[in-house]
Order: structure tokens, then sequence, then C-alpha cells
């Protein structure tokens, strides 16, 4: 998540010359010096030795890169292109396929396609690791560079290798690269209940949600049988945006607090009185995509008993990352806090748990398919309230009787998305005029 960009870094000296006031200050700069002086041999000695001439700016983006990555999997130095797509990514216009992955010993996954983009019309699904891009192998490549291989002219055709466990061969799959122009809100009305999917959370949203929660009062009069709030595969987004959708479903009462590294370092937003869903009931459906910003929604309406969350557990990133621009092409992208919901759990690395779960049965790959999820980052911060591990190694897919289904059965039946099906019907059993219980709390004017 992306709260803010910030000015550029002041320059400061590496050596300041402060006087030394205590034994252990002297201490630690002793310490701070020894490191200091490894690091400067290191690089003397690269600069002297190796094979090949090379550079002083590629020495020092290889050691900034490599502190970074010794931090969490979220921080990073961006530079040029690496910058531009940031920009362009946050700002919800961009070229490319439509695809969230990440880095897992060394294979780059997919964590969730982008609905209506190349990557979902192909049929890419979290899960699946790309192996080659135009048979070119990517293990061992960074995630920039990934990143940068899928990216490309409008129009450009790309072939990836994709390995699905639960298949026995990999397979090749072609698409032709788009400029991806998020639609990152869009509405309908089934059987009278009105499913809201947000894809993203990019710099227009709120106003988007609240455009279309305008408009699907002018439908159906204000009267609505409830909302179903789509957030799966939703990575999340701007921390200012999440905010503001929740606010929208709210009367009242905390939405998130975010929590830095001193005990003091607090900030909470609060909502502002006008739920623009007028107190109807709220289904929110979450999986293992539903990231960052996303999860700081479903958490919100959750503990305000706003909503019943309905899906798998969600993702689980619960940082909050702080964008400061070093230079007019560079950025330092830096964790700087952990978020919590009103109730005061900590998302990172444990997830927004459903009430109701309900796993996806239309998908005939649901079974075999793995879910990739914050806790399964290597580094992955871990949060300050200490999860139970037994909770967070739950199978997402344990029997019940109600989910007997397979895929065929239920594409005989019409059903091509078991989870919204189950969630339409379960808004229809709450009744016209039934309302999730509103949420409580102190009411504030300000954020």
């Amino acid at each position: 998540m992306i709260p803010t960009l910030l000015p550029p870094l002041a320059l400061v000296s590496a050596l300041a010359l402060v006087p030394v006031t205590t034994s252990s200050m002297a201490a630690a700069d002793v310490a701070n010096f020894e490191e200091l002086e490894k690091f400067m041999s290191v690089y003397d000695r690269v600069k002297g030795a190796y094979v090949d001439q090379i550079d002083d700016k590629t020495l020092m983006k290889g050691a900034i890169d490599g502190m970074l990555a010794a931090l969490d999997p979220h921080s990073s130095y961006l530079e040029d292109s690496d910058f531009d797509t940031l920009r362009t990514t946050t700002d919800g216009n961009y070229g490319g396929l439509g695809i969230t992955v990440s880095i897992e010993d060394g294979a780059v996954k997919v964590i969730a396609p982008t609905e209506d983009t190349p990557a979902s019309r192909a049929g890419i699904k979290a899960g699946d690791y790309i192996t080659h891009i135009n048979s070119e192998l990517l293990y061992g490549a960074t995630l920039d560079e990934a990143v940068e291989k899928m990216r490309g002219a409008p129009g450009s055709a790309i072939k990836m290798t994709i390995v699905r466990p639960g298949r026995e061969k990999p397979f090749d799959v072609t698409m032709t690269r788009e400029r991806i122009v998020l639609r990152p809100v869009k509405w309908e009305l089934k059987d009278g209940v009105a499913v809201i999917d947000i894809n993203t959370f990019s710099g227009n949203v709120a106003d988007e949600t609240k455009a279309a929660l305008t408009a699907i009062d002018k439908a159906t009069g204000g009267k609505p049988l409830g909302y179903i709030l789509d957030l799966r595969s939703n990575p999340g987004g701007l921390l200012d945006q999440a905010v503001e959708v929740s606010d929208a479903f709210l009367e009242r009462g905390e939405i998130v607090s975010q929590r830095g590294r001193e005990k003091s370092d607090i900030e909470r937003y609060y909502a502002r009185a006008g739920d623009m869903a007028h107190g109807r009931p709220i289904v929110i459906l979450v999986d293992a995509g539903t990231a960052s910003a996303a999860e700081i929604v479903a958490g919100a309406l959750q503990d305000q008993r706003r909503a019943l969350v309905m899906g798998e557990k969600s993702f689980g990133k619960g940082s909050v990352q702080t964008v400061v621009q070093t230079g007019p092409r560079s950025a330092l992208r830096l964790t700087t806090a952990r978020y919590f919901t009103p109730s005061g759990r900590s998302v990172q690395a444990g997830g927004i748990d459903p009430d109701i779960g309900v796993p996806q049965l239309s998908d005939p790959d649901y079974n075999d398919r793995p879910r990739v999820r914050e806790a399964d980052l290597r580094r992955h911060l871990l949060a300050q309230a200490k999860a139970d591990d037994k909770l967070l190694e739950q199978d997402d897919t344990s029997k019940d009787p109600r989910f007997a289904f397979t895929a065929e059965e239920l594409e005989k039946k019409g059903i091509k998305d078991f989870q919204l099906d189950y969630a339409l019907k379960t808004l229809k059993r709450l009744g016209t005029g039934s309302a999730v219980a509103s949420a409580g709390g102190a009411k504030k004017s300000s954020r």
C-alpha cells in the first residue's frame, strides 16, 4: 500500500560531527564504523579486482537493493523505468498484462490477475508459476526484472509458460499487451441486490464507489435488498482510498489505525456520519488475492459489524509503505508501519478470516491450486500480536456438506461464480428491510 508520495530526501552526511557523550553511543559508533569498514573493503576489492570494469552507479544500486531486500518483501528502491511503473500503476493507467506477481525461491508466482485484463481473459490464476517469457527462462530474475519483461508496447504479443500445481505438464499462454486503463469500480443489480466490484484502490476509487452507490439509489429507489462488495483478487493500493470507501458504508467509529516503530506513533482514521448504503445488509467477498487496502475495508466493516465477510482467508498484507521521492525519477519505498483493524487486530501475515467460509467451487482447479499469501513470502513482517500458526495453516478446502458440488455440476446448473451465487442467496435470506448491525463507537468529525 502506498499512502503518499513525499518530497525528496535531504542529503545527509554519513559522518556527522556529533560529540560522543555516553559510553553506549560510543559503542554504537564503533560497531557502525566496523560495519562500514567491511562494506568499503568489499567495495574496494570489487572495484579493483572484478573481472570486468564496473561503474559506481551499478555498485551503489546493488548495495541499496541488497540492503532493502534484507528487510521485507515490500521495501525497495526504484529508478528510471521502475519509478515510472510505480507512478503509472498507482494512477491506474499503464501498459502490460494486468497481473500481480511475487518472487518465491527465485520463481515468479502469480498473486492475482486483475479483472478484465489480458491476464484474466487468458485464464491466468493465483498460484500459477511463470517459468518463461517468450521462451526465456525467468528463474533467478528479480521482481522488477520479471515485471519489466511482462510490460511492453500495447498491441505486442507475449508468450508465457505456466506451471500450474495439479496439472502434469507446463503449458503456454499467448497474450496481447494492452494499455491497462483500470475500471476500478463496476456495479450491477442481480435480483434486487446491488453488486459492487472494486478491483483496485487507485486514486479515484472512492469517488467512483460513491457514484456507484448514488446510481444504485436511483435505479432502486433507494431500496436494494442489500449490497455485495466484491473485493476478490483486489491487490490493494492507496490508504486514503480505503478509508474513504469504508467511510461510505459507516455512520461512525474507527476505520483503521496505523502504528509505527515507536509506541506513541499511532494514527487513527474515523468514519464521518452518512452511511450511503442506508444500513442495508452488506456481504463482502474476499479471497487469497484480497490484500492491503482491500483488507482495510473488509476488516473495518467486519469489526464494526456492518458487513458479513464471505469467501476465503485474505492475503494478509498488513503493512504500510511510504514512498519518498529521492530524485526526478527515483524513489525509496519503505515499510514504515503496520495497520490494525478497529478491534486491534493486525492483519499482517494472518489476513482477514471470513465470517462464512465459502470455497470457489466453480473453479475446476480450486482444490489443486495453492493459495499465495503474505505468510508465504520470504522475510515477511510478523504481526505485533503473535499469530497462531495453527490458524495460519488451516486448510481453505475443509470438508463441508454444503460445498459438495463439482465445477461440472455447477456449470450444468448455470452457476459460473459459486461464491457470488452463495452471497446472493444469503442476502435474499436476510429479507427485505433487514440490516446488519450498524457500527458502534465514539463519533468523531475528523480523520
